[in-house]
Parts: structure tokens; sequence; C-alpha cells
């Protein structure tokens, strides 16, 4: 472990709009730590598909619920499963990504599945690399680790168009991450935001490995103040 001696304990809380770079650095943090990783936006992308194939409407807050109620969402390795299914390549089709930013919004879900993300790192020892959009503002507000992630916004854009391969103009992927960070920012429930106590890393000129070293210092602070 290239952090220090010893194993981490605790959660390495990672926050931000969408591709801003949490995944990819949330992985890498993972294995350089010996840790779990956990994306918690693939459990609201779960949650939506899980909505959608119930035939529900995605606007009703009460019958999502009671949809996800009766699933069991996890994950293991980076892989996302409904019920048992492995749905990972599913649940980041357009159609499924379009119905989480609407169930995302929904306080009855958000509440169900912070209960199962806090559940997924109880049962890894409550040490783990959390990634999402409320991770150090809601579902850990203690971890002794809080990085918010940014990039300007052309920049996001590319890496989108990069994961889709054939895709949309930069411009319409441009205006659909700025109309997703509006609703992210401005819902009711658990709104994305900096936390005080959190470190802001802007990835726009950093690489993967720029990255990580940066947070592993951040690791490496936390261990001797802690």
């Amino acid at each position: 472990m290239s952090a220090g001696a010893g194993r981490w304990r605790g959660v390495i809380a990672i926050d931000g709009p969408a591709a801003s770079g949490k995944s990819t650095l949330a992985r890498r943090l993972a294995q350089e730590l010996g840790l779990g990783w956990l994306d918690t936006g693939a459990f609201y992308r779960a949650a939506a598909l899980a909505v959608l194939r119930a035939g529900a409407d995605l606007d009703d807050e009460r019958g999502a619920v009671e949809v996800v109620g009766r699933r069991v969402i996890s994950q293991d390795a980076g892989r996302t499963f409904l019920d048992g299914e492995d749905v990972e390549t599913e649940i980041r089709t357009p159609r499924v990504t379009e119905a989480a930013s609407k169930v995302a919004v929904l306080s009855g879900v958000r509440e169900k599945l912070v209960q199962s993300q806090r559940r997924w790192v109880e049962e890894r020892g409550g040490s783990a690399v959390v990634e999402g959009r409320d991770i150090g503002s809601v579902v850990f507000p203690d971890a002794p680790v809080k990085v918010y992630l940014t990039a300007d916004s052309e920049e996001r854009a590319r890496r989108r168009l990069a994961e889709f391969g054939d895709a949309p103009e930069t411009s319409a992927v441009q205006e659909s991450l700025a109309r997703r960070d509006r609703t992210d920012a401005t819902r009711t429930a658990s709104p994305m935001r900096l936390m005080p106590d959190a470190v802001e890393i802007n990835t726009t000129d950093l690489n993967p490995d720029q990255a990580v070293e940066r947070v592993l210092g951040l690791v490496r602070a936390a261990r001797v103040t802690g």
C-alpha cells in the first residue's frame, strides 16, 4: 500500500458531478488501499431499472418506493446486481440513465438506498471508497476523508463522449450534463454540494495517476492527524 503502513480504516467519500472522474479515481484508490469500492450512482440506476421493469410511473414516489422496497440491489467487484441478476450493462443504457435522474430526486427512494449503501459498507468492516453526489453530506457525513471532484464542462463532455463512442455532438452532451447538474444541485432530497470539510480537486488537467496521488496524500495526512 503506497499510502503508508497498515490498513486504512473508515470511508473515503468522493462526490462530484457526472464525468468529473469519480469512478476512475474511486476504483484506483480502492485497488491501492485494498478496500471495497461502492458506486452509489449505480444503486439509483438499478432502482430505476426496477421501476421501469415493473411498469411503474417514474414520477410516482409512492409507487417507486414500493417497487424498490421489494428489490435487493447490491454490488460486487464493480458489478451491480438486481435481485442477484447482473445488470451492470443494462443500467448504463441511455434509457435507464434518463430514468435514474428522475428516480434519484424521490426522497423516499433515496432513504431506502442510503440504508442499503450504509449496510454495504458495514458488511465490509466500515471501510471503503464510496463515490456519489451526497456521500460526504448525507450518506457518510463523518468520513475522515472527503473529496469533491470537478472539471470544466468541455472536458466532462469529452469524457462522456469517449464513453459513448458514437454519440451526439459535444454541445448536446454539455447541455445534458448541465441539466443533470442543475437537477442534482437543486433537488430537495440530498442536493449535491461541496461540504466545508471536503477538499475540492479539479481534474481537468490531471491524469488518473495524478488524481490518485492527490487523494492518497489526503489519506496519509488523515492517518497522521487521526
